[in-house]
C-alpha cells in the first residue's frame, strides 16, 4: 500500500475511532446533564439552561453535573472564552472531555500541531500528564468532562 493510502486509511480510523467514541461518550454527557451535583438518590431531570456557571476566572466557568468536583468523582460543564489557552498543567486524576460547541485543541507537552476538535469531540488526559485545554474558536466553548478523583490543577514550566 502506498504512504498515501496508507495515510488516507489512518486518517479514516482515527475518524472512525473518534466517532465511536463520541458516540459511546454521548451517553455520559446526557447523564451529566440529567444529574444535580450532591443531589439525594434519585431521578433528576435538568435542562441545560438551569446550569448555574460560577466563574474559576475571567476566563473559565464552570457548573457542576454531578458530584463534588473539590471532594471526588465527578461530572463538570466547563465554558472557556473565545481564544483562551490555559497554562501547561497537570491534573492528579485522569479525566475524559467531550466538547459541547466551539472548537477546542488540548495540546500535550512538546506536540506542535494538536488535532481541533468541534463539537461531538472526546479527548483523554492521564493522570499528571502535561497538557493545556484552549478554546481557539471566536466563539465562547462549552465542553464536559468527568474524572474518578477531586479537580485539581497544577501549572508546569
Amino acid at each position: 500500500m502506498g504512504l498515501a493510502k496508507r495515510d488516507s486509511v489512518n486518517k479514516g480510523k482515527r475518524r472512525g475511532l473518534a466517532a465511536l467514541l463520541a458516540a459511546g461518550l454521548s451517553g455520559l454527557v446526557i447523564a451529566g446533564c440529567a444529574v444535580q451535583a450532591n443531589s439525594a438518590d434519585g431521578d433528576v431531570a435538568r435542562p441545560a439552561w438551569q446550569r448555574d456557571f460560577a466563574p474559576m476566572n475571567p476566563m473559565i466557568k464552570m457548573a457542576p453535573g454531578y458530584g463534588d468536583r473539590a471532594k471526588g468523582a465527578h461530572g463538570t460543564f466547563g465554558q472557556f472564552a473565545p481564544n483562551f489557552i490555559t497554562p501547561f498543567h497537570t491534573h492528579s486524576a485522569a479525566y475524559d472531555g467531550v466538547v459541547i460547541s466551539g472548537v477546542m485543541t488540548n495540546p500535550f507537552a512538546g506536540e506542535a500541531s494538536p488535532p481541533k476538535m468541534g463539537p461531538g469531540s472526546y479527548w483523554h488526559v492521564p493522570a499528571n500528564s502535561v497538557h493545556a485545554t484552549a478554546c481557539v474558536s471566536d466563539t465562547p466553548c462549552e465542553f464536559y468532562f468527568h474524572a474518578k478523583g477531586a479537580f485539581d490543577f497544577h501549572p508546569k514550566q
